[in-house]
């Protein structure tokens, strides 16, 4: 009995020791280890939210306005021009808002009422047809990327 209890305590006591006293072999052993998870996790770490940050905050495409006339659309042999934007049908030019008279040949534009589809100077600011009060001021008219099409090829 005695014998037993002895070597219940040797067993408890060789556990203690590993516990007590370190296999510093075994501890070096575990130096890159630590150092992966001590160093080189929180670098990785903090280069992912810096991308993720960037990710966020990165300056967008450049955008500009489109403030020069554009050529009318040619639908069956005659230009089409859009409801409510001035344009010229001599030169068969769509003009921004607020334009009143072409650039090319000084002569005063045209708008086409978008409720009647009347045709009337773009001074007048009522439809003589249907008195619809349109008044063109100048505004943005379309915006566009300064850069190539998404995709990175050139339309074709």
């Amino acid at each position: 009995m005695i014998d037993a209890l002895q070597q219940l305590w040797q067993g408890i006591l060789e556990a203690l020791t590993s516990i007590v006293i370190p296999d510093w072999g075994a501890l070096v052993g575990l130096i890159p280890i630590l150092l992966l998870i001590g160093v080189v996790g929180p670098i990785l770490s903090l280069l992912a939210l810096g991308w993720i940050a960037y990710v966020l905050r990165a300056p967008r495409a450049k955008v500009t306005l489109e403030m020069a006339p554009v050529r009318a659309q040619v639908v069956d042999g005659r230009p089409e021009y859009p409801a409510g934007e001035p344009y010229c049908p001599l030169d068969q030019l769509i003009f921004p808002f607020g334009a009143v008279t072409c650039d090319t040949c000084r002569r005063d534009l045209f708008v086409i009422c978008p409720k009647c589809s009347t045709g009337r100077h773009a001074r007048q600011t009522t439809c003589g047809n249907c008195g619809l009060v349109l008044r063109i001021e100048s505004r943005a008219r379309a915006l566009r990327p300064a850069g190539p099409p998404p995709g990175g090829a050139a339309a074709a």
